[in-house]
Formats: C-alpha cells, sequence, structure tokens
C-alpha cells in the first residue's frame, strides 16, 4: 500500500518538476511542410532566436505529405513532454479537418495551443512567359476554357488548394487542381511552366517575381502589399469583397504541463519581438501576430467554423 501511495506521488509531482527543469535537452520542432515554404521560413527565424534565449537546440525537422497531415498526425502523438513541437499553419488547423472527417488528429483535442507567430497575404501568379498579363486575362481564358487552366498547390486541402478555389468560386470559372507533395514543388513546376497559375505566399512568391521567374497578376489582402505596391489587389482586380491570408502557429502534443506551454510561449514572443527578427519577417512580406495559448484556440475555433462554410458553400471536396 505504501508503495503504490509513494508512485502514485511521484507520477503526480513528475509534471511539475520536469517543468521546471524545461528545457534540459534538445527540442524538435516539426513543420509538416516541404522545407522552403513560407511556414518552414518562419519556422526556421524563430528557432534559431528561441534556441539562442533557452540554452537548448531546437532543430527543425521537416516532415511533408497529404498537405501536412502525416507530420501533424506525429506532432499528436508525441511525448507530452515539450521536447517535440509542431510548427503549422492555419491549413493544418482550420482546412484539412472540414475536408476529411477521417483525420487522424482533431486539432481541439489532440494538440496543445502555445502561440500564433504571423502569417501572410498571397499572390496570384502565372509562368513569367505565359500570355496573362492581368488577373483578368486569365480568368477570361478560364471562362473561355472551362478545366483547361491548371492550378498547382501543396496538397489537397492545403493553403494553396483553398485560395485558388475561392478565386475560381468567386470569378464563376471552372480551372483544374493538380495537387503536389508541397508547395515547393508546386512552384517550381510553375516556374517550369508545367502548370498555368499558382496562389502562394507572398513571402516565397516575390523572390521569385524579383528574379523574372513568374509574373504576379495580384495580391488577396485586402489592400495592396508593401512588397508589391504596383500589383493590385484580387479585389481590385474585379472581385470586390474578395480576401486570402493564412497564419503560423506553434503547437505541442495535447496534455503537455501548462508550465512547459507556458514558457514555450513566452519564448516565442520574445523572439518575435527581437528587431531583427521583426524587420527580417516584416521585409519578406510576414505580418507578425503572438499570441496567448487562448487566443490560438479561439482562432483555431473560429477558422473551423469560417472554413467549414466556405467548404461547403464552394463544394470543395478533397481529390
Amino acid at each position: 500500500m505504501k508503495r503504490a501511495l509513494w508512485l502514485l506521488a511521484t507520477l503526480f509531482l513528475a509534471g511539475p518538476v520536469a517543468a521546471q527543469n524545461y528545457p534540459n535537452r534538445q527540442i524538435l520542432m516539426l513543420v509538416p511542410l516541404q522545407a522552403g515554404t513560407a511556414v518552414d521560413n518562419v519556422a526556421r527565424t524563430l528557432a534559431l532566436r528561441m534556441s539562442q534565449s533557452m540554452g537548448q537546440t531546437i532543430v527543425v525537422e521537416n516532415q511533408a505529405g497529404a498537405a501536412g497531415q502525416i507530420g501533424t498526425e506525429r506532432i499528436a502523438k508525441a511525448a507530452p513532454d515539450g521536447y517535440t513541437v509542431g510548427f503549422v499553419n492555419d491549413s493544418i488547423l482550420t482546412m484539412l479537418p472540414n475536408l476529411n472527417p477521417r483525420l487522424p488528429y482533431d486539432p481541439l483535442k489532440d494538440l496543445a495551443p502555445v502561440s500564433r507567430v504571423a502569417g501572410n497575404n498571397f499572390g496570384v501568379a502565372v509562368p513569367a512567359a505565359a500570355s496573362p498579363k492581368t488577373l483578368g486575362d486569365l480568368l477570361a481564358q478560364a471562362r473561355a476554357r472551362p478545366g483547361d487552366i491548371h492550378f498547382s498547390s501543396g496538397g489537397s486541402g492545403s493553403p494553396q488548394h483553398m485560395a485558388m478555389e475561392m478565386l475560381a468560386g468567386a470569378a464563376g470559372v471552372k480551372m483544374t487542381h493538380v495537387p503536389y507533395k508541397g508547395a515547393a514543388q508546386a512552384l517550381t513546376d510553375l516556374v517550369g511552366g508545367q502548370v498555368q497559375v499558382l496562389a502562394q505566399g507572398l513571402g516565397v512568391m516575390v523572390p521569385q517575381a524579383r528574379a523574372g521567374k513568374i509574373r504576379l497578376l495580384a495580391t488577396t489582402g485586402t489592400s495592396r502589399s508593401p512588397l508589391t505596391p504596383d500589383i493590385p489587389t484580387v479585389r481590385e482586380a474585379g472581385l470586390p469583397g474578395f480576401e486570402f491570408a493564412t497564419w503560423f502557429a506553434v503547437v505541442a502534443p495535447a496534455g503537455t504541463p501548462r508550465a512547459v506551454v507556458d514558457r514555450l510561449n513566452a519564448e516565442i514572443l520574445k523572439a518575435a519581438a527581437l528587431p531583427e527578427v521583426r524587420e527580417q519577417l516584416q521585409a519578406a512580406g510576414y505580418v507578425i501576430y503572438g499570441s496567448t495559448p487562448e487566443q490560438l484556440t479561439e482562432a483555431i475555433t473560429d477558422g473551423l467554423a469560417r472554413m467549414g462554410r466556405i467548404i461547403r458553400e464552394a463544394n470543395i471536396r478533397l481529390e
């Protein structure tokens, strides 16, 4: 009986003690998307500064596949001790759950929200040598040849997929979706001319546009981006009310001690507040957020409802 009570007390105290000593070894930050994507770029910027502050290395690892589903399942099933965290986008938390009722994770039950970090608007682009000079030109071609315009994405249910489906729905045109295993490859094949159009984060689109590899036709925010002041918004191009933006967040496995979540949250906010980090991210077109765990929970809840409504109205389905 005494031994049983001792074991129970040991288990009860293990969480607080572990939290007090956290972190005392290397942390894995799992990005369930390809390297070189907007999500990956921000994750690596943040992880470097957090490593310096926390005195422990944060290793960023990419595990792409199924628009983030594979890596996120691994995050959800990891030990809830703060040594495996995830850096994900809102698609993984709010879009995929609406598209796939058999998803192997529930964003509100299987993940512990830590903090929103940043986000960005998208650019709609075509290959540099393509004939459309404006978004109006592209949509006119899509109306004249329903289904002949092919757009790439980082996978079914990815932000690139959702942005283009929303654009096609708003314009009343039909385009054909070509899903890839990641957004980086989707952009590579746009540059190579294998597909006709892609909507992707400005943080990765603008360098390609400046290098003359793609042509930006429009941006998806409510106003023009400081990065591309000469590029009209989708609204200006003739679709009033259109808006698409995405955001990124850090999550941990459900059951992670609150003290560990709070430490991670504090370190994220500290890193994001550094002038050099803010300058670097803002120069690349990212908007810096920062939030409490509760605010992230609210963002996920609101996003699930909003994206569910959009998906139903547009009749978007996984291929």
